[in-house]
């Protein structure tokens, strides 16, 4: 459970995290938690001593952990940013979590429905808080959706687009296949790109009635691309996502009145809406911090509010999510081995 003596400095509150792998993305929530009055680097965690300590020295952490266990039982460390394989997200959060660890858990927050399911009991049985580490829907630009979406009229279709050639599709056709081509690690075009699209559609509309989707697979068993459409009844989302290409086309949510553009999905801002009469209006939204700031901001206040869940990141949108993306799944044939 969170320890409200916890350190202060300055009469402010510290929530002392510790970061699960040594990578890219974790430098980027370093930096974006640096920025933020109540962030604290603690610990950091790699199976490698070497890679633990010389990443711990650059970033002034004072902890270094090469066992989960180890970093479970350290009684100064409050809160974990989970950043290791997607295949170990639920066997790293679970094992923290019992020991009254809070859980930051990047995206997606596992392999599949189950592991999620096992991963919220947790959460709930030990009271600490779980919360899937979607920087989108958090987002002032997000925020701005939410408010001026009664402005387009009935919604007829979202689309969701995110597609990006992966800086490592080039080792992966050079005969190296790095951990974003892995199956065993639950990678794929779906689960690391197409969970942009498909998160927000579930935060704005809920869960779909119905789901179809389409893949095109690489030689190692993962998806490289694809395309998910599912019916809401009176409206229908697309969601198009790839690792193998680059598309420029923005995302849509296409009303009676008019379309709201949002040029990036995955950092949604300079958002417009184009209206039937040739009239536009741009949304005056400015992020103003580093994007994954506000996942950041949105998981120590929910620790600081003694709240169960975010309301925007919520167990309910984690798991509409984690469907619409094993249906998926399902039916274009992708399975990992954490599925069986």
């Amino acid at each position: 459970m969170y320890n409200k003596d916890h350190k202060e400095q300055g009469g402010v509150s510290w929530v002392k995290f510790a970061i699960i792998g040594t990578n890219t993305i974790t430098e980027k929530l370093i930096e974006a938690g640096g920025s933020h009055p109540e962030f604290e680097l603690t610990g950091v965690y790699s199976r490698n001593q070497e890679r633990a300590d010389a990443f711990a020295d650059q970033y002034g952490a004072p902890l270094r952990f090469t066992k989960i266990t180890d970093l479970a039982l350290n009684e100064e460390i409050e809160a974990v940013y989970i950043a290791s394989p997607n295949a170990l997200h639920a066997e790293h959060a679970v094992t923290l979590m019992k020991h009254g660890k809070h859980v930051l858990c990047e995206k997606p927050m596992a392999s599949n429905q189950k592991e999620i399911a096992g991963m919220i009991d947790t959460a709930k049985n030990q009271n600490v808080v779980l919360m899937e580490a979607m920087k989108s829907t958090l987002m002032p630009g997000f925020a701005a959706v939410q408010e001026h979406l009664h402005k387009l009229g009935p919604i007829r279709r979202y689309v969701g687009n995110f597609c990006k050639y992966s800086s490592r599709y080039d080792a992966y056709k050079q005969g190296e296949v790095l951990n974003a081509f892995k199956p065993e690690l639950s990678n794929g075009s779906l689960m690391d790109l197409g969970i942009y699209g498909i998160y927000p559609m579930a935060v704005l509309f809920g869960a779909p009635r119905s789901i179809k989707a389409s893949g095109l697979f690489l030689e190692t068993g993962v998806d490289g691309q694809g395309s998910v459409t599912v019916d809401y009844g009176n409206m229908e989302g697309v969601v198009m996502h790839s690792k193998i290409i680059d598309s420029h086309a923005p995302s849509e949510i296409q009303g009676e009145k008019g379309t709201m553009i949002i040029p990036n999905i995955s950092e949604p801002d300079h958002i417009h809406i184009l209206y039937r009469d040739g009239t536009r209006e741009e949304l005056d939204v400015k992020n103003g911090s580093h994007p994954m700031y506000y996942e950041v901001a949105e998981f120590i206040d929910v620790i600081q509010q003694g709240a169960e869940q975010s309301a925007v990141n919520s167990f309910e949108h984690t798991l509409i999510t984690a469907r619409i993306m094993e249906e998926a799944r399902r039916q274009i044939g992708l399975q990992y081995p954490a599925d069986e």
